[in-house]
């Protein structure tokens, strides 16, 4: 047998004392992990209101040796818009604010492109991505962390992203709206958003390791770092330091929480009576009302035998196999979370894992859910990985994969030089492309992590980032215009949407700085 899988075997062998030997979750979740090669994983799963299987695994990260257990933290990604949207719902409860109020009510500041759309948009809407922007604008904003946007540029660069759709009329996925949800929260509760979840949220509904806003890290420990796969290995990318700050991203996806935390989550929101009055009959059945329409995919259709999807207030809602379903996923590089209820039997299931994982969270979440929802026709997560690693097969081979670049090279200092100099964009701010230490560079201000040396490949110009991994390449796309710009596309047809380099647009607005600091 090879030595890593004699390994994983051991290790997988060591089953957490939570979980059951007979337990049909155990062999999902270790042939996820055989399959996956994850470096960490959560899962646990509630039935009829009580945890019937909790089950963890695998390494931190933090520390050598260090191994994850049920009070680990991660970072559950977009799962934390389902809390924003509880906050907001446990305010109008209150009386604080109507879900139909308008959002300039609480943030006279706020703006969209459209001046009509300025007026009508409601708290409700920053909900359910209709905004009519397209599919993760302006996340740029938000990620790659750590970066120096603040929650108020974050409002400001709205004005300056155009719609792709007429206000309500479609559904594109977006992260910015939450950001304004946690301020208008904050207005309506006279709290900033970070303090309002924790009180509104956290310790009412017994959440007592979830961690929101600025913390401590070296005092709160017990947290699963973010990992990627690197010569064939998982890597820790984007390491903790001693303390967590304030990101602006937090009410769109910056909670991290326990799988003992998220149990109870789902306890709770299946079962009122776990925190009677938390959240009244009517709020809850906003929170779980369809009130967005999505697209049913071909693949949802024929997994789950699907009718109808759309979204609620920071949910997702479909049926399976003839039941009630009502879940979320949350992604961000190197960490992966899911979360999916059958509310009509009281049941549901979480799945954390901090490592490349997407596929995994898929095949378990289907395998898991099966279970309960089609018994007599249950298949192991093999077949649901094998169709996902088909797809992605049959894309590469129809050419819908990012091109090789490895014959790109460094690009001169005086390369592009009519073009060199110093940019801005509306909402991501000012930029760069000059040179340095003999190479020409690109920069954004206020973006750490988007920092990039200029590549050049045949006629074409490539960005190839510092610290960010090579499926976030972009086209640079310069014009030699009077007033020179710049573009950038993506190079990977499947980059993560958040990567919305398509909605820049770089104008000239000076020269670079001479080695003496002057302009030239």
């Amino acid at each position: 047998m090879d030595p890593r899988r004699l390994l994983l075997t051991t290790a997988l062998s060591a089953v957490s004392a939570f979980a059951s030997a007979a337990s049909p979750f155990d062999a999902m979740l270790e042939r996820t992990v055989e399959r996956e090669d994850l470096p960490g994983i959560a899962m646990g799963v509630v039935e009829d209101g009580k945890v019937v299987y909790q089950r963890s695994w695998g390494v931190r990260g933090d520390a050598a040796g260090s191994r994850i257990d049920p009070d680990t933290l991660f970072k559950i990604a977009s799962n934390s818009k389902a809390m924003t949207a509880a906050l907001l719902a446990r305010l109008v409860q209150q009386g604080r604010l109507q879900w139909d109020d308008p959002v300039t009510k609480y943030l006279p500041q706020f703006r969209m492109h459209d001046p009509w759309v300025t007026q009508q948009i409601q708290v409700r809407d920053l909900l359910i991505h209709n905004s009519g922007l397209g599919l993760g604008a302006g996340d740029l904003m938000l990620w790659p962390e750590p970066n120096h946007f603040t929650r108020a540029d974050i409002i400001a660069g709205l004005a300056h992203l155009q719609p792709v759709t007429s206000f309500r009329s479609g559904y594109a996925y977006d992260n910015l709206m939450y950001v304004v949800a946690g301020e208008v929260a904050a207005a309506a509760g006279g709290k900033p958003y970070d303090q309002l979840m924790r009180e509104q949220v956290f310790e009412p509904v017994g959440l007592q390791r979830c961690q929101v806003g600025a913390w401590s890290t070296a005092a709160v420990g017990n947290i699963a770092q973010p990992h990627v796969r690197r010569a064939g290995r998982n890597t820790v990318v984007a390491a903790d330091g001693v303390a967590s700050a304030d990101l602006p991203s937090m009410a769109a996806g910056g909670i991290r929480c326990s799988l003992n935390d998220m149990l109870r989550w789902m306890q709770v929101l299946l079962d009122p009576e776990r925190v009677p009055g938390w959240l009244d009959d009517a709020q809850r059945r906003q929170l779980w009302t369809l009130h967005m329409p999505m697209p049913l995919g071909e693949r949802q259709r024929r997994w789950d035998n699907a009718h109808f999807s759309g979204y609620g207030l920071g949910w997702r809602l479909s049926d399976m196999d003839g039941q009630w379903k009502v879940a979320h996923t949350g992604t961000l590089s190197g960490m992966y979370s899911s979360l999916a209820l059958l509310p009509d039997r009281q049941t549901g299931v979480v799945i954390l894992i901090n490592g490349e994982g997407e596929d995994a969270r898929t095949a378990l979440m289907q395998a898991a859910l099966k279970h309960y929802t089609a018994p007599d026709t249950v298949q192991g997560v093999d077949a649901w990985l094998d169709e996902l690693a088909q797809a992605r097969a049959q894309r590469h081979e129809a050419g819908h994969h990012a091109p090789d670049t490895k014959d790109a090279r460094p690009a001169a200092a005086a390369a592009l030089a009519g073009l060199q100099g110093t940019y801005r964009d509306p909402w991501l701010g000012d930029a760069s492309l000059c040179p340095q230490e003999g190479r020409l560079r690109f920069s954004v201000e206020k973006s750490p992590r988007l920092q990039a040396e200029v590549m050049q490949l045949g006629t074409r110009w490539l960005l190839r980032w510092d610290t960010l991994e090579a499926a976030a390449q972009a086209w640079l796309q310069p014009t030699a215009t009077a007033t020179p710009t710049l573009a950038l596309r993506a190079i990977d047809p499947d980059i993560d949407f958040s990567y919305d380099f398509q909605d820049l647009h770089f104008t000239r607005t000076g020269d670079c700085p001479g080695n003496d600091g002057t302009r030239r």
